[in-house]
């Protein structure tokens, strides 16, 4: 953007930049804490897991086993590795995201115009801050132009504080917001010095809340945990008894203990948050926390702005409304003379260097018509756009000392200024119901006269002469239709919450493709009713128009009471509040505000409503994913327990069927298909025409646990049923051990397989591609048959070699024990097609 700044501000050299860094370093609160990695490798090595590998191994040391501790030690290098992987990636992929979501900051440094990361303003910078914009540092105003600050973030007064170099109070703090005008100011305090600074306590300070998913999954270790020590000393207890072998009967107990604890659990979790919110990252949309992506699939509502969200936002002025000639004049009329006034006082009452498109069209307008005067004036006061509806106002003077003064705004708010009679006004409505009702965009403009220096304080109190309505077009966006069919198929309802006028809205919401519109409700009503009709209003309602802040954060929390997930998208400074409120907050990239990006808690890159689907798709395929990955862990870890404790328990000839050797193997296979192989699973081809989940259901309901339990009883039931036969066949321990072992492989590989999909067959997942489902899968079965046939690591799991009848034994058991379940699905397909045929 292009500021007018005096020449003389030249701002830091890169010199005296260095030595206001030296002296004050950088604006944060505060050095915020990062793990070393001496201190992320200490947090891995406390999790219970590797504990357990610690005193297992150390058992080992003291019976001399050197062999089996060794490989416990490797076991604890290889689990603190793949840990330090999956921590390391998923703070890398914050970090960035934590870089990406920094406001920027203008400062003037070496006589030039620049953009900044907020953290890098230095004591002594010129910073320019501008309507919509967050003050980022304390310090003293050098130059303004009609500035004027929201300062409740210290005061908690909501009104706008007019301020310049010149004022009694000429600062401005950090945390306070840019309400209208331009200002340079000179920092003075930046970081924890700031005033709000003092005041408050650093974020990094801050516990962030844990959400529901996250509250469910520890719970549910931390009984896991629980009921791993009480079976652990069940199973030293019987060991003992029997064997009257202490050391034997605590190796017993501490190998059933690592088959019960699902350590892979909460490292899936993160891994899954974080590596979500950093591959939605790269297709433009930034999430600023990563556990927003747990609620993003619950998504029932979203709350859409129309201009530039649902439309092009291109704003191409179509026609021009006379009020002294009553004439309309389209595009091939704008030269006409009697539209001088017309045209003048649109330009005049727009932002000297413009960025909203109406005032760019505007302008672009007034060079190709009028002569070009306004080298020749200079704003001197400004009203900002406000009032309900809105309208603006700006005072230019010359040097001459004479004045012009326009006013501009939404055609109900200057009729209601204008000295106009109720019939001629009544007129004027026709025209803009008129207008409106074929999707136009619809200002009006007026101007006035004013002597002397006591200017009214608000813009309403002068008395304005109607001079006329400028028309804009702006097209629905190509492919808008299709992005509300994909967001109704998804079950998720959308409501257009927009400042324009009801014609307008409804017209563009038809184009659109918006499913029953309706009648449109104003937020004047919205004020007024009581809580029954505002919560049916919500509910029946699907145009909301002219909004403002206090009307559009009350739908929202209306919608939130009637028990919706609410995403809302805002780019205005008035749209602050209800970004906060809202569920998902939705900033946009480019056209939003630095405040709206702020309050959101998700910021789309491009404008674009289409990746708002995209992350939601996103969010529902993490959370579907995750859900797979963990009745894996849960299925898969039914068997392992019960292997390690029944032969010991029900007395069988081979007590000790596995040792920690075997469970510490099977671990190093499902950590990394838990947390990396589903994490990349791709999203199922139905997942976005289900109706959004409850946020508040549990994450496992008792169906979705009940089928793992049973999955994992009857693998269960095919590795004892290897076991009783190989004994039955006169096996060894070593020849029961490498059956058993290898079945349980085989059903491992076979139910992360099957379980890609709870509802689709095993072979649709094929299509599917997840390079690392084959990747992980080649590689378990290689060092499986590194364990079978190499004789040193034979000898070291203590297993036999199998010959090819006793490999298809171990095998078609464990598809048996497995693959039941596409029967259980194409039943369940079944009869879901017959049900919906019908």
């Amino acid at each position: 953007m292009k500021y007018n700044i005096p020449a003389h501000l030249k701002g830091l050299n890169s010199a005296e930049l260095d030595d206001s860094r030296k002296q004050y370093g950088f604006n944060s609160m505060g050095a915020v804490k990062r793990n070393s990695l001496l201190d992320t490798l200490f947090e891995i090595l406390k999790e219970p897991m590797l504990i357990l590998l610690f005193a297992i191994s150390s058992i080992y040391l003291i019976l001399g086993d050197y062999g089996e501790a060794l490989f416990m030690f490797i076991a604890i290098v290889a689990v603190s590795a793949i840990s330090f992987y999956q921590d390391t990636r998923s703070k890398k992929a914050l970090e960035a995201l934590e870089k990406l979501s920094e406001p920027l900051s203008t400062v003037i440094r070496n006589a030039g115009v620049e953009e900044i990361p907020t953290h890098e303003i230095a004591v002594g910078d010129l910073c320019i801050t501008a309507e919509g914009k967050l003050i980022n540092a304390d310090g003293e105003i050098v130059y303004s132009n009609d500035f004027s600050v929201n300062e409740a973030s210290l005061t908690g007064e909501s009104y706008s504080v007019f301020k310049s170099a010149s004022s009694e109070d000429n600062k401005v703090y950090s945390g306070t917001i840019t309400v209208s005008g331009l200002a340079v100011f000179k920092v003075q305090q930046i970081g924890k010095d700031t005033r709000i600074g003092r005041i408050g306590t650093s974020i990094a300070e801050i516990k962030t809340q844990e959400s529901p998913l996250q509250v469910q999954i520890r719970s549910f270790v931390k009984l896991m945990a629980i009921i791993g020590f009480v079976i652990f000393l069940m199973v030293c207890l019987v060991s003992y008894v029997r064997s009257q072998n202490l050391i034997e009967s605590l190796l017993s107990g501490l190998t059933l203990a690592m088959s019960v604890l699902p350590e892979e659990i909460p490292v899936a979790f993160t891994t899954f948050m974080a590596l979500g919110a950093w591959k939605l990252m790269r297709e433009g949309i930034i999430i600023k926390r990563s556990s927003i992506v747990e609620t993003l699939g619950s998504t029932t509502v979203i709350c859409t702005d129309k201009t530039g969200t649902i439309t092009e936002n291109t704003m191409k002025l179509m026609y021009l409304y006379d009020y002294a000639s009553d004439k309309t004049f389209d595009q091939n009329g704008f030269g006409d003379k009697s539209l001088s006034t017309l045209i003048d006082y649109a330009m005049w009452s727009s932002e000297p260097v413009p960025f909203d498109p109406m005032e760019k069209t505007l302008h672009r307008v007034y060079e190709e018509t009028q002569p070009d005067e306004r080298p020749s004036w200079h704003l001197f006061r400004e009203y900002p756009l406000e009032g309900k509806p809105p309208m603006m106002t700006h005072l230019f003077e010359n040097r001459q000392k004479e004045r012009i003064i326009a006013a501009k705004g939404a055609p109900e708010a200057i009729l209601n200024v204008s000295v106009l009679d109720d019939n001629e006004k009544e007129k004027v409505r026709q025209l803009i119901a008129g207008f409106g009702e074929q999707g136009f965009r619809v200002l009006g403009v007026a101007k006035t006269r004013f002597e002397g220096d006591s200017f009214p304080e608000k813009q309403q109190d002068f008395v304005f002469d109607f001079i006329g309505l400028v028309i804009f077009y702006d097209p629905p966006k190509q492919g808008i239709r299709r992005v509300f069919e994909d967001i109704y198929n998804a079950g998720i309802k959308v409501k257009v919450i927009t400042g324009d006028n009801s014609e307008t809205t409804k017209s563009i919401a038809a184009q659109a493709g918006i499913q029953n519109p309706g009648k449109a409700v104003e937020g004047r009503a919205i004020m007024e009713y009581d809580e029954a009709q505002l919560l049916e209003a919500v509910e029946k309602k699907v145009l909301f128009t002219r909004m403002f802040p206090e009307a559009k954060l009350t739908v929202v929390n209306a919608l939130k009471k009637k028990g919706e997930v609410v995403a809302m998208l805002g780019d205005g400074v008035n749209d602050g509040p209800a970004l906060k409120a809202a569920h998902i907050g939705v900033a946009m990239g480019n056209k939003g505000t630095e405040i709206a990006k702020a309050s959101a808690s998700l910021v789309i890159t491009n404008d674009d409503l289409d990746k708002l689907i995209t992350a939601i798709a996103a969010g529902r395929r993490i959370y579907i994913n995750m859900k797979k990955a963990i009745q894996y862990i849960i299925s898969i870890h039914i068997p392992i327990i019960l292997t390690v404790s029944l032969p010991l328990f029900l007395g069988w000839i081979y007590p000790h069927i596995f040792t920690p050797v075997h469970v510490i193997f099977l671990e190093l296979i499902m950590g990394p298909t838990c947390s990396l192989v589903y994490e990349n699973e791709p999203m199922e081809k139905n997942t976005m025409r289900r109706k959004p989940r409850k946020m508040t259901e549990t994450f496992l309901n008792w169906k979705e646990l009940a089928i793992s339990i049973i999955q994992g009883l009857i693998i269960t039931a095919g590795v004892l049923l290897v076991y009783q036969w190989s004994v039955y066949q006169g096996g060894s321990e070593e020849k029961t051990r490498a059956l058993v072992f290898t079945n349980l492989i085989f059903a491992n590989i076979l139910l992360s397989l099957t379980n890609r999909s709870f509802y689709f067959s095993m072979f649709d997942s094929f299509r599917n591609r997840n390079v690392l489902f084959p990747a992980i899968t080649g590689l378990t079965l290689i060092l499986l048959f590194i364990i079978l046939y190499t004789p040193a690591a034979s000898g070291f799991f203590k297993v036999s070699s199998l010959d090819l009848e006793e490999t298809i034994v171990a095998g078609l058991i464990a598809a048996v024990s497995v693959l039941w379940f596409e029967v259980y699905k194409w039943v369940k397909r079944w009869q879901e097609k017959n049900t919906s045929g019908r």
